[in-house]
């Protein structure tokens, strides 16, 4: 019999959670319930997957729900497809040394899989322990069980994962060790109701505002992949930096993550709860740019809105502003930027009225200010009050080793988006293929790399008995034989020749390929479409 539902209006009882799981952890969540059962009413959902997200959509339509919790892929599936707030419970690094000692009291023919990602807690618990662990990542159920039987092939004994994972292994005659502690899902229920207050006190504006969802980071500081010690750097930088207020600049080449490090470094701060808004400066007019930056008063201008319009300052007010491209922002509206950073308020176009703003600043730019500041393209004062704090992410060619890991999560789950089986060798073929990605400039970075892998899950899903070989990947990737792109989208510094270009008619070839449309060509090319509407400006 089903709970006593909780009507949409009803905001004065306790939080509503509701626990998916289809797995073991369902068994977890259920003892875990009866410790927060006076602060919140919490029902389990024992459905998975698409099951789940009809099940939880229908009831939305008449109940209330404040929050879900779930774990592992099927967590990540609902976060994907539900307008409420999905929290994932993650098993910690104790959580996975524990089980790795369980697991070990079994057998030394250790594996352990998890959903996308992998574990850095996994390196340094097999050099204190001196073990050797086989680990691999999962996108779909398909691809895990076809990591299992890899994985039992190659003479694993014990496989340490989350429900999914352990119910496929002991399905394949493994031992199954569960990662999760009850002190972690303890931790995703306190949580849920944070969460689940926080959307009490902002329901009278959430609800209705349209952009709520828009105004939030989506991605923290897992979403960072790679276990390069570059990356390792980036990713010390972005925990040590959330910790301040200061300004942030971050440095670097088209694709290699400047946004993603900017949502990450809010996502670690104090201001996580509170707005993210973000602008490239380099897409919109100057004209346009000053009004969405400072917003506009009824009248100032021919076509202005009734009643005003607040800027995006207003918009992020208490959380951060991201000024994407901060190397392209004309210097007159450089000047009111600095104003506003100094006076921290804004005045509207058309406006006297100054309003108080508390924002944090993080800008990002593909160039190298120091030269522009040199060149008097961009006010000195102006760039030393936004790069208080600096940090220059490193292109995918000066972090070769990662190569290979972010080829395989693109590949899985380009797959997975088509509704394709990953190869059950898929990690071997790509090893295989490593000196061919390693041999390529990746003008594009991780951005270029990711369209590749979007490109070949095509040509696979279209021909399922197709190996992943080097031959195969050099056919559907010719750019990949290419030498070092000449005109690559680098930082600019004095050391290079500032006239170094790509040839005159590449571009237009390129355009002309694609019949004039822009996206494809991007795409092609591995880089943004302000990149390359910047570039055709520029005549290269």
């Amino acid at each position: 019999m089903r709970p006593r539902s909780h009507s949409l209006s009803d905001s004065s009882e306790k939080p509503v959670i509701w626990t998916v799981a289809i797995s073991r952890l369902s068994d977890l969540f259920r003892d875990i319930t009866l410790e927060f059962d006076d602060r919140a009413s919490i029902e389990p959902i024992q459905f998975g997957f698409e099951e789940a997200v009809r099940h939880i959509r229908e009831r939305m339509e008449n109940e209330r729900c404040d929050a879900v919790i779930a774990a592992g892929s099927n967590a990540a599936y609902l976060k994907s497809r539900l307008s409420l707030p999905v929290v994932i419970a993650k098993a910690s690094g104790f959580d996975v040394m524990q089980a790795l000692a369980r697991a070990r009291k079994i057998t030394a023919d250790i594996g352990m899989i998890s959903y996308q990602e992998t574990m850095p807690e996994l390196s340094e618990f097999q050099e204190t322990f001196g073990l050797k662990i086989m680990q691999r990542t999962y996108a779909t159920e398909e691809d895990a069980r076809a990591q299992i039987n890899e994985m039992k092939a190659a003479g694993i004994k014990a496989i340490v994962g989350a429900g999914l994972i352990t119910d496929l292994a002991e399905e394949a005659g493994l031992a199954g060790v569960f990662v999760y502690s009850a002190a972690s899902i303890r931790q995703a229920f306190e949580d849920a109701l944070e969460i689940a207050r926080f959307t009490h006190l902002e329901s009278g504006r959430s609800r209705t505002n349209p952009l709520a969802d828009a105004l939030r980071a989506k991605h923290g500081l897992n979403d960072l992949r790679g276990e390069s010690a570059a990356m390792q750097r980036v990713r010390q930088s972005i925990v040590l930096f959330a910790k301040s207020p200061a300004t942030v600049l971050i440095q670097g080449e088209t694709g290699t993550g400047k946004e993603l490090v900017a949502q990450a470094i809010h996502r670690e701060s104090q201001r996580a709860r509170q707005p993210f808004v973000a602008i490239n400066c380099g897409a919109v007019a100057e004209s346009l740019l000053e009004s969405e930056l400072f917003g506009y008063e009824e009248g100032a201008f021919t076509g202005s809105r009734r009643g005003g319009h607040a800027g995006l300052f207003e918009a992020a007010n208490r959380g951060t502003l991201f000024l994407d491209e901060i190397g392209e922002m004309p210097l007159p509206l450089q000047t009111r930027l600095l104003r506003v950073l100094e006076e921290r308020e804004v005045v509207r176009v058309g406006g006297t009225r100054p309003i108080p703003v508390n924002v944090r600043i993080i800008s990002a730019t593909h160039c190298d200010l120091d030269q522009r500041v040199r060149d008097g393209r961009f006010r000195a004062d102006l760039f030393y009050r936004l790069a208080v704090l600096r940090l220059t992410l490193p292109p995918l060619r000066e972090r070769k080793e990662d190569l290979v890991a972010l080829a395989e999560w693109g590949l899985k789950n380009a797959l997975a988006a088509l509704g394709t089986r990953p190869h059950a060798n898929l990690h071997a073929e790509l090893l295989a293929c490593a000196p061919l990605l390693e041999g390529y400039a990746w003008p594009g970075n991780v951005r270029e790399l990711r369209n590749l892998m979007e490109r070949l899950a095509l040509f696979l899903a279209a021909e399922p008995l197709q190996a992943l070989s080097p031959g195969f990947v050099a056919a559907t990737a010719p750019e990949l034989g290419m030498a070092a792109v000449p005109g690559r989208a680098s930082l600019e510094t004095s050391k290079e020749p500032k006239e170094q270009k790509e040839p005159t008619d590449s571009l237009a070839q390129v355009l002309a390929r694609f019949n004039g449309n822009r996206e494809a060509a991007a795409r092609h090319l591995g880089i943004s479409r302000t990149t390359l509407w910047r570039k055709l400006n520029r005549g290269e």
